[in-house]
């Protein structure tokens, strides 16, 4: 997280810096990243770099916690206009998610960061829906959007593991869809297929 030498800039300059860690993390991935690059482009000295955070990851998963933050946000309102359908809503994000992907030079950042994932990039992902792992009251947050009477969900410990689950459909498709180059719509399509085998079940009775 960054430090409060860094909330503390003006909106332009944090902006200005914020603009030079993306382009970075746009051309290369956190492993390959350089904070010269990065202090160059911003126009700052290294030392004011590490006033304002703790090193290049600081700065990396602060950019990409704001990306996910604005897709947590539409996530959010989808629950509000499917009135709580939670696939419904996994769908449109997972459909948005593609369009700005395949037709935003500026999310080439989050491409990088999907094409590069670690289990921390993962995790950050994961937060979209679930929140941080000791942050109950994210978790409620969408749960008390979602209408429990659509799902055949017994108990919030399940409803958990479901949201874990559709988190995981919903990003290893994604990141398919570009490491296989599939074309949005091949991507719509299997991400389709599997959501409709987990709301119709594997097991017959």
């Amino acid at each position: 997280m960054p430090t409060s030498t860094f909330f503390n800039l003006n909106d332009s300059k944090r902006a200005t810096l914020l603009q030079a860690v993306e382009k970075e993390f746009a051309r290369a991935p956190l492993s390959q990243a350089s904070i010269a690059n990065i202090v160059k482009l911003a126009g700052v000295s290294r030392g004011s770099f590490y006033q304002y955070f703790d090193g290049k990851e600081d700065a990396f998963f602060y950019l990409l916690k704001l990306h996910t933050d604005k897709r947590r946000t539409f996530f959010l309102n989808q629950l509000k206009e499917t009135n709580g359908d939670l696939m419904a809503s996994m769908d449109k994000i997972f459909r948005l998610t593609l369009t700005e992907l395949s037709k935003e030079k500026q999310l080439q950042f989050l491409k990088n960061a999907i094409l590069n994932v670690t289990h921390e990039i993962e995790d950050s992902f994961t937060e979209l829906f679930l929140g941080k792992h000791d942050e109950v009251d994210a978790m409620n947050q969408v749960k008390d959007l979602v209408d429990f009477n659509k799902l055949n969900i017994d108990s919030k410990q399940e409803f958990f593991h479901v949201m874990q689950i559709l988190t995981s459909v919903t990003f290893r498709n994604i990141v398919d869809q570009l490491t296989r180059n599939l074309s949005c719509e091949e991507a719509v399509e299997n991400f389709r297929i599997e959501m409709n085998l987990l709301s119709k079940g594997l097991k017959n009775d």
